[in-house]
Order: C-alpha cells, then sequence, then structure tokens
C-alpha cells in the first residue's frame, strides 16, 4: 500500500499485529524523515531497524516499478542497475517483503540478463539504533539516556545488534540463507554484509533475508521463513476473521468497504493480558504512531464492530479491566475507576521518561468501558463476562460519580495535564476545544460529547445491575443519576438562539459556543429528548457541517474553523459513523443515509479504505477527498466505521 497521508509521501507500509515496516519506494529503509516520519521495522513502539540499503557492484540500484504493497501481505518491486537506453541492465533485481510478529524477511532475487556468465557483487548495509517512538516525533525534545550501550556481533551467518541500559535490553538479529560472504564494517554503527553471486547465462541466484526483533521484556519469536509464508498465514488470520459476515448485495461499495475494514482490523490486533493474565487480541489504534492500546479507540472500534465481530469486545473489556486504575498516580492522571488511555512499552515508557506506560489522560474511555459492556451484554447475552467484570465495571461507576465530577460538578470534567494532553476527550490536539471565534478552555472543561458517554453508561450499567446482579438499589441510584444529568444538561448546553448544544463548559460554567460535531454523539447517546435531537440531527447536514464525505469536526464559517486542521474543521469518519447511528437512533434514516453516502464514496476514492481523517474541503471544490498531512495510515476505528454504517442504515 503506498501511503501519501501523513507517513512520508511514497512511504509503504507493512503491518501485522503489533510489528510494522515502513520502506522506501526502493524497499530501503534510510533512517532518514521523509515528510512527517521515518522509515524503519518497529515493535513495541521501538525502532529495531533504520537501515536496510542494497547496493549492487558499489552502486544504489534505480527503482523500475516501485514497492507496492500487495493485499496479501507481500511488498514488492523491482529494481535495475543505473544505466542508460543504450546499455540495457545486466541483471535485474525482484524484492519481496513482509513483516510478522517481531520479525521482517526478504526474498531477493536477482536474475542475469546476459546470456554468458556475471558475476554480481551485492551488499546490504543493516544497523538498528532502537530509537523510541517518541524521540521521532516532531515535537523536537530530547531524552537522556545515561548508561546506554549498543553492540554488534558477527554471527556466522549474519549480525546482531544489541541495546541495553540498566534492566533494558532489546535486540534485533539479521541473517541471510546462504551466509553472506563477509560482514564489514563501515565506520558507523551499522554493518555491510557482502555476497558474490556467480550467475549462469540468464540464470539467477536468491538471497532470503530475515530479521528476528527481541523487545525488552518480550518473548522470543521465530523467524519468518519466507514472504510467502507470511502471505499464507495473513491469509488464514484474516479469512477467519472476516467470514461469516453478511453484506449488502444492494450497496456494493459499503460491502467492499465492510471487507477491506474487517481485512484491516485483522492485523491490527495486539495481543495484551487480562485479568488472569490470560492472552487477548485487542483492537490497536493505529499504525505508524499508534500501533498500541488505546482505551477510547478500543472500544468505539469495539462498539462498531459489535453485530459482526463480538470477539473484539469481548477481547476489550478484559484487557480495560486489567488496566484499569486501582490507585492515584500523578504523573499517569490515574485514579481509582479510571480506565486507560493509552498504554506503551517502550524504553521511555519503562524508565519514566514520558508518562504513556500506562496513561490516564481521557475523560471518557471510562464511560465508554461500560457502555461496551452493556452492549456487549445486550448483544450476546452472554451474562458471565459482566459478572466477572462486576467489581471493574462498579469502579468504573465510582470514578464517574467521584473522581470524574459527577457528584461535585454535575458533569464529568478534565483539566490540561501538563506532562500529557491538553485536552482529554475525543478532540484531544491544544485548541481542539473552543468557541466559535476560536478562543480555546481554560482551566476545567466539560465536553459535551462525554456528558452523553456517561448518560448512557448509568442507564446501561442500572441494567446490568438489575439483570445480571441482581442489585435493584444500585440500578435505582443509577437510573436517578441519568435522569438527572439529562435534566441539566439542556438547562447548561443548550444555546437558544443557535438552536445547537454548546461544545463544551469551561471551569466557570460559561459556554464554548463552536457548533462542531460532537452534537453529534448525543444523539448516539439518547441524551437529547426527541425535539432537540432532531434540530440537531438536520442541523448537522447543512452545508456548512456536512461537506459531501461527511460531517466537519467545526461547521464552516466560524472563526475556529481550518479546513486542514486535526479537529477544528477536517472529517473523521468515526466520528460519522457515532452520527450516522445517532441519527439511526433518533429516526433520521435519510440523513443516516446521506452521512453513510458520503463516507463510502470517500472510502471508494481512496482505495477501499477509509483513512483516519481527511481536510473538511467541500466535495464539490475537489473530486477527491484531500488528505489531512498527518494521519494515520490505518486506524482501527476508520477500519471499523463501515461496519457502523451498515448498521445504521440497515442496508
Amino acid at each position: 500500500m503506498t501511503d501519501g497521508h501523513g507517513h512520508g509521501q511514497g512511504r509503504q507500509l507493512l503491518v501485522h499485529g503489533g510489528t510494522f515496516a515502513a520502506t522506501d519506494p526502493s524497499g530501503a529503509l534510510t533512517a532518514v524523515r521523509d515528510g512527517s516520519s521515518p522509515d524503519g521495522l518497529f515493535v513495541r513502539d521501538a525502532r529495531h531497524l533504520c537501515r536496510w540499503q542494497l547496493t549492487v557492484d558499489g552502486a544504489a540500484p534505480e527503482v523500475l516499478t516501485p514497492m507496492s504493497y500487495e493485499e496479501e501481505g507481500i511488498g514488492r518491486c523491482v529494481l535495475v542497475p543505473r544505466g542508460g537506453r543504450q546499455e540495457p541492465s545486466a541483471y535485474t533485481l525482484f524484492r519481496e517483503q513482509a513483516v510478522a510478529e517481531g520479525s521482517f524477511v526478504e526474498l531477493l532475487k536477482v536474475v542475469s540478463n546476459r546470456p554468458v556468465p556475471t558475476t554480481v557483487r551485492i551488499a546490504l548495509t543493516v544497523d538498528a539504533d532502537f530509537t523510541d517512538q517518541f524521540e521521532l516525533r516532531s515535537d523536537h525534545r530530547t531524552y537522556a539516556k545515561t548508561g546506554a550501550v549498543r553492540t554488534r556481533e558477527v554471527l556466522d551467518n549474519g549480525v546482531e545488534f544489541t541495546y541495553t541500559r540498566g534492566d533494558w535490553r532489546s535486540s534485533t538479529t539479521v541473517t541471510s540463507e546462504p551466509a553472506p560472504d563477509g560482514v564489514e564494517e563501515t565506520g558507523t554503527g551499522a554493518r555491510r554484509l557482502v555476497w558474490t553471486l556467480d550467475l549462469a547465462g540468464q540464470g539467477g541466484a536468491e538471497l532470503t533475508l530475515r530479521v528476528v526483533a527481541r523487545p525488552s521484556g518480550a518473548e522470543p519469536v521465530r523467524a519468518a521463513a519466507s514472504p510467502a509464508a507470511v502471505a499464507s498465514e495473513l491469509a488464514d488470520t484474516v479469512r477467519e476473521f472476516t467470514e461469516g459476515v453478511e453484506l449488502p448485495a444492494a450497496w456494493p461499495e459499503l460491502a467492499d468497504a465492510c471487507t477491506r475494514g474487517l481485512a484491516d482490523l485483522a492485523v491490527l490486533r495486539v495481543p495484551a493480558a487480562g485479568p488472569d493474565g490470560e492472552r487477548h487480541l485487542v483492537p490497536a489504534a493505529g499504525v505508524p504512531w499508534f500501533l498500541t492500546l488505546l482505551g477510547r479507540d478500543a472500544v468505539l472500534t469495539s462498539l462498531f464492530a459489535l453485530p459482526y465481530r463480538p470477539e473484539l469486545a469481548a477481547a476489550t473489556l478484559p484487557v480495560l479491566a486489567a488496566t484499569q486504575a486501582t490507585e492515584p498516580v500523578e504523573g499517569a492522571v490515574a485514579q481509582p475507576g479510571k480506565i486507560v488511555h493509552e498504554v506503551r512499552h517502550g524504553e521511555l515508557a519503562h524508565f519514566g521518561q514520558v508518562p504513556f506506560g500506562r496513561y490516564y489522560g481521557s475523560v471518557d474511555a471510562t464511560p465508554l468501558f461500560l457502555v461496551l459492556l452493556g452492549a456487549y451484554v445486550e448483544q450476546t447475552a452472554d451474562v458471565a463476562l459482566a459478572r466477572r467484570l462486576e467489581p471493574q465495571a462498579r469502579a468504573a461507576v465510582g470514578w464517574m460519580l467521584d473522581h470524574g465530577g459527577l457528584t461535585s460538578r454535575g458533569y464529568l470534567v478534565y483539566r490540561a495535564d501538563r506532562g500529557g494532553l491538553a485536552n482529554q476527550n475525543w478532540k484531544d490536539s491544544p485548541g481542539a476545544i473552543c468557541s466559535a471565534d476560536g478562543g480555546r478552555a481554560t482551566g476545567p472543561v466539560m465536553a459535551a460529547g462525554a456528558q452523553g458517554y456517561a448518560y448512557d453508561a448509568l442507564r446501561r450499567t442500572a441494567t446490568l445491575a438489575r439483570t445480571v446482579w441482581d442489585d435493584a438499589v444500585y440500578a435505582d441510584l443509577l437510573e436517578q443519576a441519568a435522569s438527572d444529568l439529562r435534566d441539566r444538561f439542556v438547562r447548561d448546553f443548550w444555546m437558544a438562539e443557535e438552536g445547537f448544544p454548546a461544545l463544551a463548559l469551561d471551569g466557570e460554567g460559561r459556554q464554548l459556543d463552536a457548533l462542531a460535531s460532537d452534537a453529534g454523539h448525543l444523539l448516539w447517546s439518547g441524551l437529547l429528548d426527541k425535539e432537540y435531537g432532531d434540530a440537531v440531527g438536520r442541523r448537522l447536514l447543512e452545508p456548512d457541517f456536512f461537506s459531501g464525505w461527511g460531517v466537519r469536526t467545526v461547521a464552516s464559517g466560524q472563526a475556529a474553523y481550518h479546513p486542514l486542521s486535526y479537529h477544528r474543521g477536517s472529517v473523521w469518519p468515526h466520528d460519522n459513523a457515532l452520527i450516522a447511528l445517532g441519527l439511526a437512533r433518533y429516526g433520521l434514516h435519510d440523513e443516516a443515509r446521506v452521512v453513510a453516502a458520503g463516507l463510502i464514496s470517500a472510502a471508494s476514492a481512496c482505495g477501499g479504505r477509509l483513512p483516519e481523517v481527511v481536510a473538511g474541503y467541500a466535495r464539490t471544490s475537489y473530486p477527491a477527498p484531500v488528505p489531512y498531512p498527518h494521519a494515520c495510515a490505518r486506524e482501527s476505528r476508520s477500519a471499523a466505521t463501515p461496519l457502523a454504517l451498515l448498521t445504521a442504515v440497515g442496508a
């Protein structure tokens, strides 16, 4: 897959579980930034391979056919030595690359184009810098690494790189079949593997190159045998995950988007542990920067897929229960009962240099956890999981009522975290929560969407208390809390002149009056009564909100609007999925279908795959969605969005 959406123009991504590789069009890794992010082989938040540069007879070959991602999980390209029209290439190189969990494999075929024997000298410069992903972001931060040591050891069939710092030890092993003729030093940390290949007239030779990454604390993995073997394993995984889902024959574009989304979800799952240490596969947020568990993202992805793949929810719920906070941790924004926002496994998280080892800076992951638990039981009738997770569910309700602010402030509230996120709802970029004039929120913030999630969470948990936990008194308490929240929300958030809810309240209770898509989440949660809900739903389809591809995060025409911003005018598929589900909930089926049609048109224009986010430009301005420059190439919520649309429109 060619990714021109924020991972460097021309970057190619290969993804498998918690591992991904990003190469240039020739299949090389250069450790040089291209656009917004670097290339490399990444496992558990670290770059385990930063250089993978091929030369033939001392020169880098030219790209004849650039690296392309094939749907079966193999990247392929064709290279030739530099030459001219009058001197046809003496040989051709065919590269095949693939990633498996913790490993990378390449099959390099060299084919002679001459009728006489030819000798070719192949050299591959390799290096592993073990750089943490947080060091590679564009925030210009540096991190001290006192006592860090890198080593290189030549093996009979390759080289092993190691990195140690205190109790942290990672390694990357590069091997070849056949073994290289030699391993040379380069004057840097890199090593050069060299082969001299004697090719018969119009004959060929093959090299199989294998890389195994061993992050600190991780179990060893087996080297992938070949790209074909990886493709076969991947095909089995995708087939198992996608088969059996009934897709709409009357809307083939929607069916295609669902199929592509399911295939992406199959490979975006990463291993995580439940409360008893049992292994689950949960949806990671996305590549390249978030191939890890994010609580909000995993819950929404699981909710969208719930009618079709309930096993995602069955995995996500116990994993989030296992990572639920049990005591206050100031730097991590942890409080008892709070559901985790982000889990990281890298070196900087391990040593506490970033707060994201287990980071709880999310106001909405906790109510969404409860929404998912209630929805899962309703969908599957699996009461055993609700019984198993009753302590964690009650603790989550306790957090909403106490630390979350429902009792003291009347609403879920968050404050900017100096070491982490300024905004802790789904629009978490700086300045995303704003007034119509673009002014930013200051002090404590009560975001509208989170109140809808809290309302839904209280109602669904009340149902569990009454029907599964046999606790009518607790159910009554939660139902009353939900009713009270609904009553005061309209009083405090509704903007009568606009006929629309405010985006948020500040610490003084003042309305942040930007017209924003979060209002559609209130439809999904059922927080608004029918009259207000109908008004909001129809307003979201007006031209200042609806771009033709979807509903903008902020309506155009306001000073706050910017079509290329992250959360102030862009169009997010998962945001629109919640809106479409909300429209359907309020009986606005024509409007739901308009939103779904816009998104599916966007998917078709993007090769069948919905991106994480696109710019807010109107469809009439340009015939294809304009990409947002820094979007994830694959994102689990976007992958699951077509399934949510299928639910919303009932196609």
